[in-house]
């Protein structure tokens, strides 16, 4: 898993596949993989991912780079690294 700790929180990179029957994150051994449901048209694919993960983590989540690539790093704000690995693992 990549996780770096920054100062506003934690930076997760994943790899995103746009237009999934059914929304969900897997660990494919050290990658995050984001399965979304949407069309990657307008920013819908990154709407549902910040949507998911703000719920998922109860925390503000932001796009850092990739906002139009598969490969994202994404911000999960005020929140502790150990805490964002329990919850991903928890997951699958």
């Amino acid at each position: 898993m990549k996780l770096v700790e920054a100062k506003e929180g934690i930076v997760v990179s994943v790899f995103v596949k746009p237009k999934q029957t059914k929304f969900s994150i897997a660990i494919d051994g050290d990658d995050i993989l984001i399965f979304s449901t949407e069309e990657p048209v307008k920013g819908r694919v990154n709407k549902e991912i910040l949507k998911a993960l703000s719920k998922l983590f109860k925390s503000e989540v932001e796009i850092m780079s990739g906002s139009t690539s598969r490969q994202k790093q994404i911000l999960i704000k005020n929140v502790e690294k150990n805490e964002v690995e329990r919850l991903l693992r928890n997951l699958t």
